[in-house]
């Protein structure tokens, strides 16, 4: 997921045509590399970037490297490739061992800005989309498209078309996620999902709790919880957490969400608690269409705020990621 896309072409969009700006993707990866080909970076003419390609260790030459993008307009194909002695990465000391090829392109109007513009809005809007790009060291042609193309046959990639060769991956919009209650409890687990840069919904009708100020980013909804139904951003949420510790508000926040789309719900609190909110909100189990969870929380111990939302927070991604939330080193030792 391109959790920080968003927020980083929302940085360019305010500043496209003030500064010189190249757009640096990862196209292909060997071996052990920090992060993977689809990856983005955002350089701008002040010598700033925005998002990573590796652990800090390449930011700089890859800035250096772009820079010569600007000069005749044309894209470049810079490769990293820590195997091999001779290669300026070994010369760098990059630790992760592998190879790393970047596409850096230039970004202007004379190339309709790579069409990050309509890739900005499409994210905007929760919408899915497929983002094409010209891989070649001449004037770049990108293209959104809202559909797959028929030729696509892989989420991600490289692949050899009449005009050349393009690189194509399905650009997905950041998570979207419901917090239902505005206790200090929610305040980290938003905070942490924030910086995610996840989009966060804060939703709680109690004038006491109705503090914009603790929750940053999010966008707080401090009307009776009923109210909400049939409104459109519902549809576009990923995961909900119902931590409102009032059985009552929890009841009705299940009844909200019991047929909405969601990868992920779930409950704070012990079993025999949810038990309740499902009596009062006269639902069982069955009626529930989403993956649901409770009690919440992957076993990481503490009992700090901060620490069940980071146990909650964790859970939650790794369902959105697919992934079982077990230990990478226990996965290598067996």
């Amino acid at each position: 997921m391109s959790n920080q896309l968003t927020r980083m072409l929302g940085t360019w969009h305010e500043q496209k045509d003030q500064l010189q700006w190249i757009l640096a993707t990862i196209i292909e990866t060997a071996g052990s590399s920090y992060r993977k080909a689809g990856a983005m970076m955002l350089i701008n003419s002040l010598g700033q970037y925005r998002g990573l390609l590796s652990g800090g260790c390449l930011e700089a030459d890859i800035m250096r490297q772009a820079r010569r993008c600007w000069d005749n307009g044309y894209a470049r194909i810079i490769q990293y490739d820590q195997r091999d002695e001779d290669d300026w990465a070994w010369q760098l000391g990059i630790g992760c061992g592998g190879m790393v090829r970047i596409l850096l392109q230039p970004i202007d109007r004379q190339n309709d800005y790579l069409q990050l513009e309509s890739l900005y809005h499409a994210l905007n809007s929760q919408q899915s989309v497929y983002y094409l790009q010209s891989v070649n060291e001449s004037r770049p042609l990108n293209q959104v498209c809202e559909v797959k193309p028929d030729w696509l046959d892989a989420t991600r990639g490289i692949f050899n078309r009449p005009e050349g060769q393009v690189f194509a991956q399905l650009v997905r919009p950041a998570p979207h996620l419901a917090v239902f209650g505005a206790g200090l409890d929610a305040k980290p687990l938003v905070a942490m999902a924030n910086e995610l840069g996840w989009r966060v919904s804060v939703i709680d009708p109690r004038p006491a709790n109705a503090r914009s100020e603790w929750f940053g980013q999010a966008a707080c909804h401090w009307g009776a919880i009923h109210n909400l139904a049939g409104q459109d951003w519902l549809t576009q949420i990923d995961a909900a957490v119902l931590m409102a510790h009032n059985v009552e508000l929890d009841a009705q926040a299940l009844k909200l969400c019991q047929n909405l789309p969601l990868r992920y719900l779930g409950v704070l609190g012990p079993l025999h608690r949810t038990e309740r909110v499902f009596i009062v909100a006269g639902l069982v189990m069955a009626d529930i269409q989403a993956p649901f969870f409770g009690p919440i929380g992957l076993r990481l111990g503490g009992e700090l705020p901060e620490s069940i939302a980071l146990a909650v927070l964790s859970e939650i991604h790794a369902v959105l990621e697919g992934k079982d939330g077990q230990s990478i080193s226990g996965e290598l030792m067996s």
